[in-house]
């Protein structure tokens, strides 16, 4: 790899967070329950060490000591998620204490110098709508699009850059089709129908945007985009057929499905085709077309920690009667985070770069979160000065940021990267179990910030745009 790699001038810096992870007040101010909230309340021993989503990292409490961290380290943009369940009240309308809110934080953030990027859903539907069916239910789509439109018409004077989701993909899988995920349904059917219906509501919350610029409630130069984490997808150096039909479809169903749909306004045939084949039905409405065309997006953010590496299933269908499309192929080269069970390979978001290039090449993109999260990483405190001492996140970040260098040069469309989780947040189940941050959050020590070893590093290249 080449040294001294710099990035362009006008290359933006900044970090990545959501409302659920980090918000907390989880109950105050009129906010509802989304699933996460009720899944800690059903069930605290599904957390790690116990700790639900009740306080995130403290950041409604801490939002000014944080915005100053950021800034302090270069940084000049970060991205977070409007919380459906605390902007809109149970008849979709305002509650106007979460509005108040983010009107405050926006307002912060400006005075703080931070562009702020914001998402519109980030796993956290109200669990009122949950059991109206969630996703699979066209009338949650319809509701999303509502609560869409009321968040461009109260912050469109405020907010330039819009998300509608924050990968798509992974809601399906964890939640209905993969046991993970509360209500940890195991069906593929289920999965496939949330899927197409959350690539609707997209669509829907697109058009309620366009007319919202329409309206003239949008800033002049506004955008709207979508988050994928887009896994590219590898297979064996010599793939069999059947090998290479698993990486169509892998490819398809998590990469293609989404790409297709922001740049094209449409999902990718072959894939349609393949489910259809299989006896999968998709809740397909007549005018469908109509409504997907709309999807077609600005930009795109891209989520990478990993790469998708697979091969042929040695079943067709696995134990609870799904059916398999591909398997994990290890390869003999790689190098894993074994913290997280995630394979390490920085070359991926090159691959992704040149991908975009040759199949999207009108793609606008940046990278919207790329981390490293490392369990029990205060082991590796320095015993003087409290510090953590984590050369290894300045080596994931720095060869993850010169192949994005690399890709730049190479003619990728790539003009951003914001790191995810620069302060510890809470994560899911998983809780604070793997730490990701540039700065630690101390949970014994009333969730004060300590800057790692690494921020030092990061401050650095932020400012410089010379990856050293």
């Amino acid at each position: 790899m080449d040294q001294q790699l710099t990035l362009p001038r006008d290359f933006f810096f900044g970090a990545a967070m959501s409302g659920p992870q980090t918000e907390g007040g989880w109950n105050v101010g009129g906010k509802l329950e989304n699933l996460w909230d009720t899944w800690s309340n059903q069930d605290i021993d599904a957390f790690y060490n116990r700790v639900g989503s009740y306080v995130g990292n403290n950041f409604m409490t801490r939002y000014k000591e944080d915005l100053a961290i950021l800034k302090d380290l270069g940084l000049n943009s970060y991205r977070t998620s409007i919380q459906w369940s605390r902007l809109l009240d149970q008849d979709g309308n305002i509650n106007p204490e979460g509005a108040a809110w983010y009107h405050e934080l926006f307002r912060a953030s400006r005075e703080a110098g931070l562009e702020v990027f914001v998402n519109l859903y980030h796993f956290d539907m109200p669990t009122y709508l949950f059991r109206r069916g969630g996703w699979e239910n066209r009338e949650v789509c319809e509701a999303y699009a509502n609560y869409a439109y009321q968040a461009f018409c109260e912050f469109g004077k405020e907010i330039r850059c819009w998300f509608t989701f924050n990968e798509p993909i992974v809601e399906p899988e964890n939640r209905y089709w993969h046991p993970i995920w509360y209500p940890q349904h195991t069906s593929f059917q289920e999965a496939c129908t949330v899927q197409y219906n959350i690539s609707v509501a997209h669509a829907l919350a697109v058009a309620k945007y366009c007319q919202a610029v329409e309206e003239g409630r949008m800033l002049p130069d506004a955008r709207i985009g979508m988050i994928c984490n887009f896994s590219p997808s590898y297979t064996k150096e010599n793939p069999t057929p059947a090998d290479l039909e698993a990486l169509r479809m892998n490819d398809g169903l998590t990469n293609r499905w989404w790409l297709d749909l922001v740049t094209k306004g449409h999902l990718p045939q072959d894939v349609i085709d393949t489910l259809v084949e299989l006896g999968i039905k998709l809740p397909i409405r007549p005018y469908d077309d109509a409504v997907l065309a709309a999807g077609v997006v600005d930009w795109i953010g891209c989520n990478y920690y990993q790469p998708s590496r697979v091969q042929a299933p040695s079943k067709s269908h696995d134990e609870h009667g799904n059916p398999l499309f591909a398997e994990p192929y290890i390869w003999p080269n790689r190098v894993m985070n074994e913290s997280r069970g995630w394979e390490i390979y920085p070359k991926g978001i090159y691959d992704f770069g040149m991908k975009c290039k040759a199949e999207y090449p009108d793609l606008e993109w940046f990278v919207s979160e790329n981390g490293i999260g490392i369990e029990r990483e205060y082991l590796n405190r320095d015993p003087e000065t409290r510090q953590v001492q984590d050369d290894y996140r300045v080596e994931f970040v720095r060869d993850h940021l010169s192949w994005v260098a690399r890709a730049i040069q190479d003619g990728a469309n790539c003009v951003g990267y914001h790191y995810w989780g620069l302060i510890d947040n809470w994560s899911w189940a998983n809780a604070f179990k793997n730490r990701y941050g540039f700065v630690e959050v101390d949970l014994m020590e009333n969730y004060e910030r300590r800057p790692k070893k690494s921020a030092a590093w990061l401050k650095q290249v932020a400012t410089t745009h010379v990856i050293s």
